[in-house]
């Protein structure tokens, strides 16, 4: 089993560190600055081999080719896009990568970007369990602005996540969580596991502590943006706009433009 570590960086990334405690050989994702990922190895002891990359922003991919200068030649794994230069070994939907010895699948996720892609484990990843890692397509309470994408295209992946095993641990790259637990609180006010993961998600914050991974049983629970299809969801998100449709797609985009402005 893996062990993996928080990575402080910016204002309010997560840069996931995976390490294998025997080899001592580690993987980064989306290491948008290098220095605390540097700082990280060193402290540790942990020599990097790999990085895996799930879009192009700037935040995401800021730290890699520093990373590759200094620690590599590194494998860089990440969307064929030009938009991404520093990938040496594009994936794309169906592809499976090996990284310190576990197999991960690579899905297809567009909308945050039109690119975007996410690495989910076979198995588990840890003693906890399986592994997803989603970038920025699906937070802890929430998801993120579709950019490039239309609601159809990111309610459609954000589906492709909500269908992975449901003790799958979501590692998500920002700590979003307590802003996107008070708009799950306007769309869902009547939601109990909501207003229990708040009181649990607000003391770890109190704490110091990440909100992050989260289970994806947590999110098909207490995520307005994994349900769509829900009644009580259904309805605030016509009480705040006129739908075209009840289809999820069309009380997704409302919600995300609800999100967008709350």
């Amino acid at each position: 089993m893996l062990t993996l570590y928080p990575i402080k960086a910016f204002q309010d990334n997560y840069h996931w560190l995976l390490a294998d405690p025997q080899t001592r050989e580690a993987a980064v994702v989306d290491p948008g600055d290098a220095a605390p990922v540097l700082a990280f190895l060193e402290e540790r002891q942990l020599k990097l081999t790999t990085v895996l990359i799930t879009h192009h922003h700037a935040d995401h991919i800021g730290g890699v080719a520093t990373l590759n200068e200094r620690l590599g030649p590194l494998t860089i794994h990440g969307p064929a896009t030009p938009r991404i230069p520093q990938v040496n070994h594009p994936v794309q939907e169906g592809d499976a990568i090996t990284v310190l010895g576990h197999r991960l699948q690579v899905l297809e996720v567009p909308g945050h970007t039109l690119e975007h892609i996410a690495y989910v484990s076979e198995g588990p990843l840890t003693a906890a369990g399986p592994a997803l890692f989603c970038g920025d397509t699906l937070f802890a309470a929430g998801c993120g602005r579709m950019f490039e994408g239309n609601p159809t295209m990111m309610q459609g992946s954000l589906q492709k996540l909500a269908d992975l095993p449901t003790d799958t641990l979501v590692y998500c790259a920002h700590e979003y969580t307590l802003g996107n637990l008070r708009f799950a609180a306007a769309v869902m006010p009547d939601n109990t596991a909501l207003q229990e993961r708040q009181a649990r998600d607000s003391a770890l914050r109190e704490r110091g502590e990440p909100t992050v991974p989260s289970r994806l049983a947590t999110e098909l629970a207490t995520n307005p943006f994994l349900r769509c299809r829900e009644p009580e969801v259904v309805r605030m998100a016509a009480s705040v706009e006129t739908l075209p449709a009840t289809d999820p797609a069309s009380v997704f985009g409302a919600l995300r433009r609800w999100k967008d402005r709350f």
